[in-house]
C-alpha cells in the first residue's frame, strides 16, 4: 500500500492507494476493466487509460460531471480544485455548483478518470485529448487552444511584435515572450484595461467568438479592427485566412466561465396530472387483463401454424397486417405483442423445412399460470428484451426495411431506458404522471453523450416507445405508475439520495451515484415480481362461468370466461364483436363445426343448459336439432373421393344442382356417388351448396376434426443483448481484487540484491534448474518468501509470491499469496526464483 502522505506519481500509485471497497466501486462502474481480471494494479491503470474503455466510462457520465471533466481539460495540468470550481462558478460565484463540485468530482474519481489530491487533480491522458479542444473535435466548452499552443508555430520575430504592442518589455527569446504575454491575459485588471483601448468594432468580433467555435476567417488585407486584434495578439493566425480566440481571452471576456451554462442539478420531473391511486392501478389492471388477452388471441390465431418465416428473417408486411387485422390493433401496436410474446419465450419458429411461427411448449405452460403471474412472466420480458418493436417499418445501416421478428431490431440500451424511465415515474407522488418533455429532458442531463441533441435521438424515442408499452402493458395507468408497477420495479418506497458533500475536503463514500438506480438481481427481481402478481391478482375480473343466451341467436358474455367454456363456445360460435361484454353468434356453420369436433345435438343442448343464466331460446334448440339431424346424413371417403348415402333421392338432387358441376360427380351405386377431387373439396363444395357432409375413415367410421395445436420444438426465450460486459457481483469482484492485489504484491515487492542480473520490471525471473531448486529448499528451512515466475498447461505465464512449505518429487507445496492458498506447483514449470528483501 503506498503511503498516503505522499502524492500519487501516476494513476497506478493512485489505484495502490485505494482500499477493496474503492477498488470494487470502480470496477462496478467500469466492468470492462475486468475482462479479463488484470494480473496487477498497472495493467489495470493501463486498462484504465485506453481510448474505448475511457470512451465508455464518459458515456455514462451525467451532465455535470461531463462538464467537470471538460473543465479540467482545459485547466491546467495538473489543477488545483480552486482552478477547477473558479472554471464552473465564474467570476460571479455559484452556489449549487459549488455544492455540487465536490460529489462530481468523486465520480470522476471513483471511475479512475481523475486521479491526484485537491492540489494536483488530473485528468487521464485519454480522457483530456479526447475532451480538450482541437481543430478537429471543438471542445464542448468552445473554447480554443492556449496563447502558448497558438503561437506553436509563430517566428519568434512575430511574437516579440505582440509582446511590444501590449506594452510589455521584449524578451530574449519566445518562450518568455509567451509566457509574458498569457501572465497578460489572464491578469483580470491588465487585460481590462487592454480590452477598453479597442475600437467598439474590435470587440464585436470577440463577443462574436467568445462562445465558440473559436476559429473565424479573415481576407489577406483584413480591416483596421481586425489588425488591431492581430497586432495584440487576442486573435491568432492559424492558417492563411483562419484566426483564433486564445483560451485564456475567450476565458476573461466570459467571467472565468468553461461553459455558457453549467447545470450541476438534474431537472425535475414535473407531474403533468394526478389521478387516485386506485383509479391508477384499477385502469392498468384493465390494461393487464387486456394485454393477457390479446396475446392468448395472438398465440390461438397461430395455434395451427402462423405465418411463414421470411428468407431474411421475420414476419413480413402483409401478416403483420393480417394479425394487426385480427387482434383489432394498429400496426405498431401488433408488432409490440408479436414481439413481446416472442421475448418471453411464447412463440418462434419452428425450424421445419417451410418454415413458420408457432407457439412453443413454454405458451402451454404458461396458459395454466394464474393470470397475475402470466402478466409478470410479460412484464419481466417487456423490462429486459433488447429487441425494441417500435423500429419495425424501418431503415437498418444497409438500407433494408426492418421487420417484426426479423434482425436488426436489437437496441443494448432498451432495458436501462425502460428501467430508468419507470424509476422516474416511481419517485413521482402516487397517482403523478409526468410531462413528456421533463421526463426527456432528465434523460439528456443524466446520459448527454448517448446521442446527439435533437428530438429524434434514440434514448429519446426508446423513452417515448417506453412510456406508450407501460400503458399497453398495464404497467402504469394513465401515464402514472400502478402500485403494481412500482412493486415489479422493487420501489415500493422512492430512495432518499445521499446528502451532497459540502466542501472540496468531504470525500463521498464510494458508491454509485444515486440518480441512477440500478436493475435487480435475479433474486430481487423474482421477489419483486410475486409481490407485484399478489398485488395485481385482486385487481383482475374473476372468469365468468356463464353467459347470457338470446333469442336472435347470440350470447353475451358480460366479462372474461372461464377457459374451459371459452374454448367450447369458441368452436361453437362465432364472435361478432368485442369490448366490455364479448358478443357470439350461432349459424348452421360453428353448429356444424361443433358437431364435427365430436359433439352430439344432446352435448350441445346439455352444455348450453348448464352455462346459460337465461332459458336458451327455442330458435337456437332448432338451429342445433336441424343441423344435426342432416349432419353426416352424406358420408365424403377417400376413392379420389366418394359421397355415400342411404337416401338416393337425395344424391339425385345433388347430381342435378348445377353448382356440383365442378365436383365432376357420377353415380357408382344407388347410394354412392364418385367425384374426381380430393376429400377436403368435396367437403367444402356440398358445404357450399347447403348440405352437411360428414368425413369418414378408411374403415367407414365418421372423422372427428379438431383443430391440430401446432407446436414447436422446446425453445429458450432470445437472449437481450448486453450493454457491454455485465456488471460483476460480489463473489467475483472480491476474487478479482484478490488477485489484482496478489499480482500487485509480486511485481511491486522489492528483490534482494545479488550478484545475479535482475529482471526488468514485468519480467519473470530466470534462473537455472539446480539454482531453483537449491534457493526452494533454503526458503523451507528459512520460512522465507519468493519471487518466482510460473507457466501453466496452457503456456500462460505469471509471477508469483510464495512461500515454500515442503520440496519433493519433483514438486514444491508453497503458500501462494497470490491466490491466498496453499497449492503444489511442478519444479520444471518454475522459469526462475528470486529472493524478496528483507523489509
Amino acid at each position: 500500500m503506498s503511503n498516503p502522505a505522499v502524492p500519487p506519481r501516476s494513476l497506478a500509485e493512485a489505484l495502490r492507494a485505494r482500499d477493496d471497497v474503492s477498488l470494487a466501486a470502480l470496477l462496478r462502474a467500469r466492468p470492462d476493466l475486468i475482462t479479463p481480471v488484470p494480473t496487477d494494479l498497472t495493467q489495470l491503470a493501463t486498462r484504465a487509460g485506453t481510448r474505448a474503455s475511457v470512451v465508455r466510462a464518459l458515456e455514462r457520465l451525467d451532465r455535470f460531471a461531463l462538464q467537470t471533466a471538460e473543465a479540467l481539460a482545459v485547466a491546467a495540468d495538473p489543477a488545483p480544485y480552486g482552478e477547477l470550481l473558479a472554471l464552473l462558478t465564474g467570476d460571479d460565484g455559484d452556489p449549487a455548483v459549488s455544492a455540487a463540485l465536490p460529489r462530481a468530482l468523486a465520480t470522476l474519481r471513483e471511475q479512475a478518470l481523475v486521479w491526484g489530491d485537491d492540489e494536483r487533480l488530473r485528468l487521464v491522458r485519454t480522457a483530456r485529448e479526447l475532451l480538450a479542444p482541437a481543430p478537429q473535435h471543438p471542445s464542448p466548452t468552445g473554447l480554443g487552444p492556449t496563447v502558448q499552443e497558438a503561437t506553436a508555430g509563430m517566428s519568434p520575430g512575430r511574437i516579440q511584435d505582440i509582446v511590444t504592442a501590449t506594452g510589455l518589455g521584449s524578451t530574449h527569446d519566445s518562450v518568455s515572450a509567451v509566457a509574458s504575454l498569457t501572465a497578460l491575459f489572464t491578469d483580470r485588471g491588465r487585460m481590462s484595461a487592454l480590452l477598453a483601448g479597442l475600437p467598439e468594432e474590435s470587440r464585436e468580433v470577440l463577443s462574436r467568438l467568445v462562445w465558440g467555435p473559436p476559429y473565424g476567417q479573415v481576407t489577406a488585407e483584413p480591416a483596421a479592427h481586425l489588425r488591431r486584434l492581430l497586432d495584440l495578439g487576442l486573435l491568432v493566425p492559424t492558417a492563411p485566412g483562419t484566426v483564433v480566440l486564445p483560451r485564456e481571452v475567450a476565458l476573461h471576456l466570459r467571467g472565468g466561465r468553461a461553459h455558457r451554462e453549467v447545470e450541476p442539478l438534474p431537472p425535475a420531473v414535473e407531474p403533468a396530472a394526478t389521478h387516485r391511486p386506485q383509479v391508477v392501478d384499477a385502469t392498468a389492471a384493465g390494461q393487464a387483463y387486456t394485454a393477457l388477452a390479446t396475446v392468448e388471441e395472438l398465440l390461438k390465431d397461430w395455434d395451427e401454424g402462423g405465418p411463414a418465416v421470411l428468407r431474411a428473417g421475420g414476419l413480413s408486411v402483409r401478416d403483420l397486417k393480417r394479425t394487426a387485422v385480427a387482434l383489432d390493433v394498429a400496426e405498431p401496436v401488433a408488432a409490440f405483442w408479436v414481439e413481446l410474446a416472442y421475448a418471453a419465450g411464447l412463440l418462434a419458429s419452428d425450424g421445419e423445412a417451410d418454415e413458420r411461427y408457432a407457439a412453443t411448449p413454454a405458451h402451454d405452460e404458461w396458459l395454466e399460470q394464474p393470470p397475475a403471474e402470466r402478466w409478470t412472466r410479460l412484464a419481466e420480458a417487456w423490462l429486459t428484451a433488447t429487441r425494441v418493436s417500435g423500429l419495425v417499418g424501418g431503415r437498418d445501416a444497409k438500407d433494408r426495411t426492418l421487420s417484426t421478428l426479423g434482425p436488426g431490431l436489437d437496441r443494448s440500451a432498451a432495458p436501462e431506458v425502460r428501467h430508468r424511465v419507470l424509476t422516474l415515474l416511481a419517485g413521482l407522488p402516487e397517482g403523478a404522471s409526468p410531462s413528456r418533455e421533463s421526463v426527456l429532458a432528465r434523460l439528456r442531463w443524466e446520459r448527454p453523450l448517448r446521442g446527439p441533441q435533437r428530438e429524434d435521438d434514440l434514448r429519446s424515442r426508446l423513452a417515448e416507445w417506453t412510456v406508450t408499452e407501460a400503458e399497453l402493458l398495464g404497467v402504469t395507468g394513465r401515464g402514472a405508475l400502478s402500485g403494481h408497477g412500482r412493486a415489479l420495479l422493487g420501489a415500493s418506497a422512492p430512495r432518499t439520495p445521499d446528502k451532497a458533500p459540502e466542501g472540496p475536503g468531504d470525500k463521498l463514500p464510494v458508491h454509485h451515484r444515486p440518480t441512477v438506480a440500478e436493475p435487480l438481481s435475479p433474486a430481487e427481481q423474482a421477489t419483486a415480481s410475486a409481490a407485484a402478481a399478489r398485488l395485481l391478482a385482486p385487481l383482475l375480473p374473476e372468469p365468468l362461468d356463464h353467459v347470457l343466451l338470446q333469442a336472435d341467436l347470440t350470447a353475451v358474455a358480460p366479462g372474461p370466461l372461464q377457459r374451459s367454456l371459452a374454448e367450447v363456445l369458441d368452436v361453437l360460435a362465432d364472435v361478432e364483436s368485442k369490448g366490455g361484454a364479448t358478443v357470439y353468434r350461432f349459424t348452421p356453420g360453428s353448429v356444424r363445426r361443433a358437431l364435427d369436433a365430436g359433439q352430439s345435438a344432446s352435448d350441445l343442448h346439455a352444455f348450453l343448459a348448464a352455462h346459460a343464466r337465461t332459458p336458451v331460446p327455442q330458435p337456437l334448440t332448432y338451429l342445433i336439432d336441424d343441423v344435426a339431424r342432416r349432419h353426416g346424413h352424406l358420408r365424403v371417403g377417400a376413392a379420389s373421393a366418394y359421397v355415400r348415402c342411404d337416401d338416393d333421392a337425395l344424391l339425385n338432387e345433388i347430381l342435378a344442382d348445377k353448382r356440383a358441376a365442378g365436383l365432376r360427380l357420377r353415380r357408382l351405386a344407388p347410394t354412392v356417388l364418385a367425384a374426381q377431387a380430393d376429400p377436403a373439396s368435396l367437403l367444402d363444395g356440398l358445404r357450399a351448396m347447403g348440405f352437411a357432409p360428414a368425413a369418414e375413415s378408411a374403415e367407414g367410421d365418421v372423422l372427428i376434426t379438431r383443430a391440430h395445436a401446432h407446436r414447436t420444438p422446446p425453445r429458450t426465450a432470445p437472449e437481450p443483448v448486453p450493454d457491454g460486459p455485465p456488471v460483476p457481483d460480489a463473489t467475483l469482484l472480491s476474487a478479482a481484487i484478490r488477485a489484482i492485489r496478489a499480482g500487485d504484491l509480486a511485481a511491486t515487492t522489492p528483490r534482494r540484491q545479488t550478484d545475479q542480473p535482475q529482471p526488468a520490471s514485468g519480467e519473470l525471473p530466470r534462473t537455472s534448474s539446480a539454482e531453483t531448486l537449491a534457493t526452494m529448499q533454503a526458503a523451507v528451512l528459512t520460512g522465507e518468501a519468493l519471487w518466482i515466475g510460473y507457466v501453466n498447461a496452457e503456456g500462460s505465464a505469471s509471477q508469483r509470491v510464495i512461500a515454500p512449505i515442503r520440496v519433493e518429487g519433483g514438486f514444491v507445496t508453497a503458500y501462494d499469496h497470490t491466490a491466498d492458498e496453499v497449492r503444489t506447483y511442478p519444479l520444471h514449470r518454475v522459469t526462475g526464483v528470486a529472493e524478496l528483501a528483507e523489509e
